[in-house]
């Protein structure tokens, strides 16, 4: 290769671009390719040396080159990639002269180490793209795919920090396409940047309108549409996700997941169980798994002594521990409001696995963000619940009997007046069914003394 080079160097300025364009193509076409890095490093070498070749006639041979790589000229793939990545490493240095040229290579190198399924290096390749300077600028469009491209490989290994940096960069050009399938990757994207976020709620939402979409694969809606359910059921607990839930519940496909099982538990406000939760964990990935720490002000509050030796406390625990821990204990304390009326600091410790005053904490904190509706009695250690809807609307109504007529009467304590209703409703349904069944004949009317 040298000695020919050294022959090509004498001719005219004219006669070398068909000169060198006749070596890449004869070069290229060997059969012995795994000797084409060396060759062409010299080849390279040689050609971008503008005392030798000059500039013009050096991008020309340059450009012809790395198209026909491109085009796979070189089959192999490792010897392939060794030639990309020495073409790179020549012609860096000179990027003023040959940026299109760089470009080209790097987006090629990409390929390669995204098949190899290398997903960072690949994105670091691409973020050493010249997009926004040098004497060839990229279109906007252009720019959209290249950082939409950088965030869905950053994301495959989980860097979320430097993805939504990019994705930030893609989001002020998301206008300059209206491309179906960019557009459908963007927000691909930007769903999952909300996921490891840990902005699980709004996740969610996204995840599960593009579910529906349907220029996408049946399989990919499919696991969507699960992100969709983990990330509601990982969301903090309030209204606002139980109108996801039932979204999500309503959804005929949602019956063939495997988390239908803690999504309709959540949705219908069941208490779960730890073995439940055990077997919903197993399918987490680990930035869903992430460890929380407890605040200073929280850790002082569940703190206070909880030694009773009458009733002893089964659990030390301070707080949940991960993101997953915290949204079941926060699921089952709204699944408790369902459940009782009210119930003791202990009792809720015992049921949440959690220390008497941490229980506490957890269902303050709830009560003061307003997804939890209920008062605190600290003296008597007690969490009041409230009723979401009208009192007892489903009460009083005795099957074929029509309703039975409920009048309210001041008690006095408003703690009791639940338990007031509830017994006289009960005792006005029980003699409105007495009273049918002696219409029918089908009882004896009791004898009077």
């Amino acid at each position: 290769m040298e000695a020919k080079l050294s022959q090509l160097a004498t001719l005219s300025q004219k006669d070398k671009t068909p000169a060198y364009l006749a070596v890449v193509s004869e070069t290229l076409s060997r059969p012995d390719q795994p000797s084409l890095p060396t060759d062409l490093h010299v080849f390279i070498d040689t050609v971008t040396n503008p005392d030798i070749v000059g500039l013009v006639t050096g991008r020309q041979v340059i450009s012809e080159l790395v198209k026909n790589i491109g085009a796979g000229a070189v089959s192999d793939h490792d010897v392939r990639k060794r030639v990309v990545e020495d073409a790179l490493a020549t012609l860096q240095p000179r990027i003023a002269s040959y940026e299109e040229q760089v470009n080209t290579l790097r987006f090629q190198l990409a390929d390669l180490l995204e098949a190899e399924e290398e997903w960072t290096q690949a994105a670091r390749v691409l973020m050493g793209i010249s997009l926004d300077s040098g004497s060839r600028s990229l279109p906007d469009e252009e720019k959209f795919r290249v950082y939409i491209r950088i965030v869905r490989l950053l994301l495959e290994d989980e860097d979320s920090v430097q993805a939504e940096t990019y994705y930030n960069r893609a989001a002020s050009v998301s206008n300059s396409t209206t491309d179906k399938e960019t557009q459908l990757q963007f927000r691909l994207c930007q769903a999952r940047i909300s996921d490891y976020a840990r902005k699980f709620l709004e996740a969610a939402m996204r995840y599960h309108e593009l579910s529906w979409v349907a220029e996408i694969d049946e399989e990919e809606r499919k696991e969507i549409l699960s992100n969709a359910v983990t990330c509601a059921v990982l969301a903090p607990a309030g209204p606002n996700r139980s109108r996801v839930l039932a979204s999500l519940y309503r959804d005929e496909r949602s019956s063939d997941l495997p988390t239908y099982n803690i999504l309709s538990k959540m949705f219908l406000d069941h208490i779960l169980r730890p073995a439940e939760v055990k077997n919903f964990e197993e399918k987490l990935r680990p930035h869903q798994l992430a460890k929380i720490a407890i605040s200073s002000n929280d850790r002082l509050a569940s703190t206070v002594d909880d030694d009773d030796p009458l009733e002893p406390s089964t659990s030390t625990r301070r707080g949940p521990s991960t993101v997953l821990d915290r949204a079941v204990m926060e699921h089952n304390v709204l699944a408790s409001s369902k459940i009782y009326n009210n119930i003791t600091f202990r009792g809720l410790g015992a049921l949440l696995d959690l220390a008497p005053s941490a229980a506490e904490t957890m269902a303050r904190k709830m009560i003061e963000q307003g997804r939890l509706k209920g008062s605190i009695d600290q003296v008597d250690k007690l969490i009041w619940f409230e009723g979401g809807r009208e009192e007892d609307d489903a009460q009083g109504k005795a099957g074929g009997l029509g309703e039975v007529e409920q009048t309210s009467e001041a008690t006095g304590a408003p703690f009791t007046k639940r338990w007031d209703m509830q017994i006289r409703t009960t005792a006005a349904n029980v003699e409105s069914i007495v009273q049918h069944l002696a219409v029918k004949g089908l009882i004896q009317a009791p004898a009077v003394a």
